[in-house]
């Protein structure tokens, strides 16, 4: 007998027993592994809470879409095309490759790679080189995430023999009809991506998930000075250790700062000097004199020449 010919109590019946059909969340989660990307994010990147727990959500999401196609619950696949906004050195290049890795992970990406692009990389300088450039980045991103830094470069009004509009359409054209092999991330300065946003909203139209990415704190920030140190086997000595202090509270009040990023600039200095020092002392010289920075080797910097504010008009 047909279903259409069995009596309705039992197709109701049927309709009940998938209703009640189960899947186990925490053995989905389990082996889908992207819990090995949350700590990474988490090893990776001091901070950014708020950051970390939209990428979460965003994979929660993900996660309960892929248990709903295994029911067959037809609905749309998810936009999954994203915005960071945020200073230099706040982690969105970071993650942006653990948001490749969970797309992959989850079988909304073919691969996990990452292609890290600017305007340069998509924009010609003359007529005719636009095209073949973006398609050429697009090609070799289709599959995986396209990230394009300082994405607002890409519109310049200003000039109007400018090609970046071509890349645009070329771009849109793709997000919207290959969303489901291409996943784009644009990211830079929020007031200026709020501008080209309001200049081109077929790019706000297609953007799902806008994340806002924090500045550091002070303390924040010794502590990826720490992790940064710990990588490449160096440690503070003590009293460097309070120099290391003053150092990002100073500089922060600086112009130009750029958060992890300045402050890796800034070790590769104090690098340079404890191996200056070590070289013009010469002699023999220990482990423990090879992995130590000292308190002069910070203090060299030229951020301590500077007065604070209160110190200026003190």
């Amino acid at each position: 007998m047909s279903v259409a010919d069995k009596p309705d109590e039992t197709r109701a019946d049927e309709k009940t027993l998938d209703a009640d059909a189960k899947v186990d969340l925490d053995a989905v989660f389990e082996e889908s592994r992207i819990q090995e990307v949350f700590d990474q994010l988490d090893h990776d990147l001091v901070g950014l809470k708020p950051v970390k727990t939209r990428i979460r959500e965003i994979a929660a999401l993900l996660l309960v879409d892929h248990v709903r196609r295994q029911f067959d619950l037809a609905s749309d696949s998810p936009t999954l095309h994203m915005c960071f906004t945020g200073n230099p050195g706040t982690g969105k290049t970071t993650v942006a490759e653990r948001m490749a890795d969970i797309l992959h992970k989850l079988d909304y990406i073919r691969e996990g790679h990452l292609v890290s692009v600017t305007r340069d990389d998509l924009v010609g300088r003359y007529i005719g080189h636009t095209a073949p450039k973006t398609k050429e980045v697009i090609k070799r991103a289709m599959g995986g995430v396209l990230f394009i830094d300082e994405a607002y470069y890409l519109y310049r009004p200003e000039n109007e023999r400018d090609y970046g509009q071509e890349s645009i359409e070329i771009l849109l054209q793709v997000m919207e009809n290959n969303r489901d092999d291409l996943v784009v991330i644009l990211a830079g300065y929020k007031d200026r991506m709020d501008r080209f946003f309001e200049s081109n909203p077929g790019f706000r139209s297609r953007i799902a998930h806008h994340i806002d990415f924090p500045d550091y704190r002070a303390d924040e920030l010794e502590s990826i000075g720490e992790l940064m140190m710990n990588e490449e086997n160096y440690h503070f000595s003590d009293d460097a250790r309070q120099a290391f202090s003053e150092y990002i509270e100073r500089r922060m009040r600086q112009p130009h700062f750029a958060n992890a990023r300045s402050i890796r600039n800034a070790l590769d200095r104090m690098r340079l000097r404890q191996a200056k020092r070590l070289f013009e002392a010469r002699g023999s010289i220990t482990k423990s004199d090879l992995i130590t920075i000292q308190a002069d080797d910070v203090r060299a910097s030229r951020v301590f020449d500077e007065p604070l504010d209160d110190e200026a008009g003190a």
